[in-house]
């Protein structure tokens, strides 16, 4: 079975709390679902904002390879004509060849939204549709509110499907618009349209049940042949149906071609990009790509993956470009800090004595507050140094922090810090947003001659966890920092109860693990 993909992750995706592209930012998420091989995008509605129309503009001029680009936006208003109306006319300005119409199917918006009666909103889809069918445009129609409208009006609802179609619609999209719709009531309601439907009919979930992937592939079950979402699910109010594990679970699960085997390689990818590109935190517990989906840390499931992967794994996870992780912590035994030293290339066997040794202190860190499987970093330089395969890139001689708030009112931060660095004496100053922020300054000012790639990381996270909240302020805190290069990201730890000692702890241990990394002498 052929399965369509329709992405909407610039228009609903971008009507997500705290999202904003720019223009850019469209061009290249778009250029990236070109490559993946999704269908049909949805750019946005070009009547609404002049962004959304420079977008189409701009994309004009850098045909998709793979997908086709589509316009977005609502069928004529009441009462008036179609070839007079202002978003209609945006359409055609768009240079798009194919556009998206929805249309309210649920009487209850008919009469108390639009404020007129059923007969002109059916003529308002009638209209709308042959207009722009008339204007050579390949038109789709999204059914607003469908599994709400056909539970209260069977009949009117089917009858909004058939106009479309009628007026020469080449799909039409059944939309659980609220997302409130259960599982057994989309496969019902579909099972029960698919016949008297005869062009492409698509699902539109959104997740305000937390139902949107399973009702979107109950949908597919039932007979829709297009799937509607967005790109890690983002999107108004809870997010629209997470076309990632949709994808994936219809190629790998149903047997539905959608997009080719090689392409759904570049599934996490994709995930992870439009994250980026979104500013937002990318869900380590999201399935099939998210970093904990194929990670393990009890001792008794890392022992069985080990000798078969399908015991605790449900898919092998190169299909969908992830991989497996052995977590290091108190629980995961010896086999896991054997496995993590052999991904470290350091020659430890399991029944080692150092990997005993190991695991103890891992044990006895933990217990302290320490958290590796947070920090897989921090582990590796565990092991480096518990197996004197190490040697340190620097030595520190002291530090100080000055926080000073000055006349006007502006709390600044300095560190003053002192080094010895291949022998030689290094003193440094730098300013920064905060005390740590001023660390990491001045201690890259330190090393950056001796160590030039240092300039290619940066830290992108910084996070504090109290450890003890009953202690107060004498608690023992915990400081995660996750940095990150050109090529790679990582994350160290520190815990003391100086949360500017547990934050040297984390930034030596981000520095030291990049020049490691880079094999520096």
């Amino acid at each position: 079975m052929k399965v369509k993909l329709y992405d909407t992750t610039l228009r609903d995706g971008a009507q997500g709390e705290g999202i904003s592209y720019s223009v850019a930012d469209k061009v290249r998420i778009a250029q990236e679902l070109d490559l993946l091989g999704v269908h049909y995008i949805e750019g946005g509605w070009p009547g609404s904002n002049p962004k959304d129309m420079e977008f189409y503009l701009r994309m004009s001029k850098k045909p998709l390879k793979n997908a086709q680009l589509v316009a977005f936006g609502s069928t004529r208003r009441p009462h008036t004509k179609a070839a007079e109306d202002t978003n209609l006319k945006a359409f055609l300005k768009s240079q798009t060849k194919f556009v998206t119409i929805f249309g309210k199917t649920w009487d209850l918006h008919i009469a108390d939204v639009l404020k007129t009666t059923l007969e002109e909103n059916l003529n308002m889809i009638r209209d709308t549709v042959s207009f722009m069918v008339s204007k050579g445009m390949t038109v789709f129609y999204d059914a607003e509110h469908f599994f709400d409208a056909y539970a209260a009006n069977k009949e009117y609802s089917l009858k909004c499907l058939h106009t479309a179609v009628e007026a020469g619609a080449k799909a039409v999209c059944l939309c659980d618009t609220n997302g409130g719709a259960l599982t057994s009531q989309i496969y019902k309601a579909v099972k029960e349209v698919r016949p008297q439907i005869k062009v492409t009919l698509g699902i539109h979930c959104h997740n305000d049940s937390g139902l949107a992937v399973a009702n979107s592939l109950a949908a597919v079950e039932a007979g829709c042949d297009m799937v509607q979402g967005t790109i890690n699910g983002i999107g108004e109010r809870c997010g629209n149906a997470d076309l990632i594990p949709i994808i994936a679970n219809l190629k790998l699960k149903l047997n539905c071609d959608c997009i080719s085997d090689d392409k759904l390689k570049e599934l996490s990818k994709v995930s992870y990009f439009v994250s980026d590109v979104s500013n937002l935190r990318q869900r380590p517990d999201q399935p099939y790509v998210g970093s904990s989906a194929f990670a393990h840390k009890g001792g008794v499931h890392i022992n069985a993956v080990m000798k078969n992967p399908k015991t605790y794994e449900h898919i092998d996870p190169v299909l969908v470009g992830n991989n497996t992780r052995i977590l290091v912590s108190e629980l995961a035994g010896k086999t896991g800090v054997f496995l993590r030293a052999k991904g470290a290339d350091l020659d430890l066997t399991k029944e080692d004595p150092a990997t005993k040794k190991i695991l103890k202190l891992v044990q006895k860190m933990e217990h302290e507050g320490y958290h590796f499987e947070a920090a897989e970093a921090s582990f590796e330089l565990l092991m480096k140094r518990a197996l004197k395969k190490y040697k340190s890139f620097f030595d520190l001689e002291g530090f100080r922090v000055v926080i000073e708030m000055r006349s006007d009112k502006k709390v600044t931060s300095e560190a003053i810090i002192k080094l010895k660095v291949k022998g030689v004496k290094e003193h440094t100053a730098a300013e920064g947003d905060g005390p740590i922020n001023a660390l990491d300054n001045a201690l890259r000012k330190a090393l950056k001659d001796f160590y030039p790639t240092l300039s290619k990381m940066h830290l992108s996270d910084f996070k504090v966890r109290v450890l003890d909240e009953k202690a107060g302020t004498a608690s023992k805190v915990r400081v995660l920092i996750q940095s990150q290069d050109e090529d790679d990201s990582w994350s160290t730890i520190g815990v003391h109860e100086n949360i500017i000692e547990a934050s040297w702890k984390a930034l030596v241990d981000s520095i030291e693990y990049k020049l490691l990394k880079d094999k520096v002498k």
